[in-house]
């Protein structure tokens, strides 16, 4: 969740970079700038490539083995679908929620908890767990009770941008490999004691370089925007649709997706969704 900090530069200069509000919800200040969106640059294998030309010696599964016609096709698509993507510019600060929502804090505003992920559920403190099974109108009843109890209107939703340019910190591209590793929240199909995978408490990996936490992994997390039913989004996002942008990735996610740029969407309240 955010909220949007409309001062002039000399004003908004001196916002502190953190803000608690009087429900004890934590957010971090992110000051303007810009970024490249949609920038997608595919590759195809070389002709080295064990799976175009195999070792001598070494049996390589046809199935797996990429034709000459593979390769041909391959690059028409990377010439087709290449982009340089578009500049964003982020041209008023706002505060973005440094956790995402978590199930203790909708209990108190919404005095229920649609979470499948409670105490019977979790071994630890369900309450810190994000809030999930929720839709994305579900989300904006909480921002508007959110808005009564602090006597405002400035709370929302992020729109996609300013959730991508929260999440990237600053930085020119996606987030390396490592990176993932180390921030993302992420379970598999099963664990080694043979618990079922759950969501975890929030704030439990690295933080981004801006201090927020669980942008990849844990649950999906709405933003404002509509989805476009494209595999980025537009320049300017489209005023109407039937589904809304869900960015992140959730805990049980394939690996690709824990990006900052997937451009993922949704109607529902899948028990890997939220929102902050």
């Amino acid at each position: 969740m955010s909220f949007a900090a409309l001062l002039a530069a000399a004003a908004w200069a001196s916002l502190p970079g953190t803000y608690i509000n009087t429900e004890g919800m934590q957010f971090v200040l992110i000051r303007p700038g810009h970024m490249q969106e949609a920038v997608f640059h595919p590759s195809c294998p070389s002709s080295a490539d064990p799976a175009v030309t195999p070792k001598p010696g070494i049996t390589v599964d046809p199935r797996i083995l990429w034709t000459p016609q593979d390769l041909a096709l391959c690059h028409k698509l990377v010439e087709q679908e290449s982009s340089d993507g578009f500049p964003v510019r982020i041209t008023r600060p706002f505060y973005i929620g440094k956790y995402e929502v978590t199930q203790a804090e909708w209990k108190t505003l919404m005095g229920s908890n649609p979470s499948v992920f409670q105490a019977s559920k979790v071994t630890d403190d369900a309450g810190r767990h994000p809030v999930e099974s929720v839709t994305w109108e579900d989300a904006q009843a909480f921002v508007k009770e959110l808005n009564r109890r602090e006597r405002t209107h400035l709370y929302r939703l992020p729109t996609e941008f300013e959730w991508e340019y929260a999440g990237r910190a600053g930085g020119p591209g996606q987030v390396g490999w490592n990176d993932i590793r180390k921030q993302a929240v992420q379970g598999l199909r099963t664990t080694d004691n043979g618990r079922k995978p759950t969501t975890k408490m929030v704030g439990t990996k690295e933080p981004n370089a801006w201090g927020l936490y669980d942008m990849l992994g844990n649950v999906w997390e709405w933003v404002e925007d509509f989805y476009n039913e494209k595999t980025f989004p537009d320049p300017v996002p489209p005023s109407h649709g039937g589904q809304h942008v869900l960015k992140g990735a959730g805990f049980v996610s394939d690996v690709k997706n824990a990006i900052y740029a997937t451009h993922g969407a949704g109607p529902g309240d899948r028990w890997d969704v939220g929102f902050r």
